[in-house]
């Protein structure tokens, strides 16, 4: 065997080797975010996570989401905001990634490439303005759901600056958002990528008296105000199987989920 040939096999060896041992390292370090996701952490408020239909809840920094496999995004996403989250800072806006802290595999954004929909943020990249990685990790792909544009920059838009005018109004609002992943849906991509037909809010102010509202919209463009889209928690959970509060005391949450009245809420 010529030297040639041998430097050539010995150079082949340490390719296979720097791959294998990248590729090793990339295996270990999604265990690690594997098993990071698996405990809220201390800006979590723990105690107003709904439920999970998929049992699969997935905790980030500033969010926690539940994440729905054969929907590919998340069932629900809930974070609490805070007056003092509130923040006009204009960072970058980064490229978005796969989630690898979803043990099933997050879809990934190219499912979204040419299919007409938005990627639109569940907890919105606005309401994680306090510091740098809390903002850029609005940009994985479990928090995501494809949105019409007009959807999306319209009245979905409107219902999300609403909420921060609630969360300085009353100093912070706990809010779970998502699609409705219920009947036959349209769906983009190779991964075959879910497009709900409806999104809906929901929010609870536990400052002083607690009161909820919930929102169910229409997967559409509108111009309608805001408070015609008010529902009950009640008809939410009917429709998507999730208990949105089940820690609350139960005559407390029976009694707030019922109601569909807007009238504690500013809508000025």
């Amino acid at each position: 065997m010529s030297k040639k040939t041998i430097y050539s096999l010995i150079a082949i060896g340490l390719i296979l080797s720097i791959y294998g041992y990248e590729h090793f390292l990339k295996d270990e370090e999604k265990t690690v975010l594997v098993d990071s996701g698996k405990n809220p952490k201390s800006d979590t408020n723990e105690y107003f996570l709904p439920t999970s239909t998929t049992g699969q809840i997935i905790h980030h920094q500033g969010y926690s989401l539940s994440y729905s496999e054969p929907h590919e995004q998340a069932e629900w996403v809930a974070y609490e905001l805070k007056k003092e989250h509130l923040s006009n800072s204009n960072f970058k806006r980064p490229y978005f990634e796969i989630d690898t802290a979803v043990k099933t595999g997050a879809a990934d954004w190219r499912n979204y490439k040419n299919s007409g929909y938005d990627r639109g943020h569940l907890c919105p990249a606005g309401d994680r303005n306090y510091n740098q990685s809390a903002h850029d990790e609005t940009f994985l792909t479990s928090n995501i759901s494809p949105q019409e544009h007009d959807f999306n920059s319209g009245i979905w838009n409107r219902l999300e600056q609403k909420v921060r005018y609630w969360a300085s109004k009353y100093d912070g609002v706990f809010v779970v958002t998502g699609g409705v992943l219920k009947g036959q849906m349209k769906t983009i991509g190779e991964e075959q990528v879910a497009v709900p037909k409806q999104f809906y809010k929901v929010l609870i102010d536990n400052t002083g008296e607690a009161k909820m509202i919930a929102f169910l919209i229409p997967h559409e463009t509108s111009n309608k105000p805001l408070y015609e889209f008010v529902v009950s928690v009640d008809s939410i959970e009917a429709l998507t199987g999730i208990d949105f509060f089940p820690q609350l005391e139960d005559s407390l949450e029976n009694k707030l989920e019922a109601t569909s009245n807007y009238k504690d809420w500013s809508f000025n």
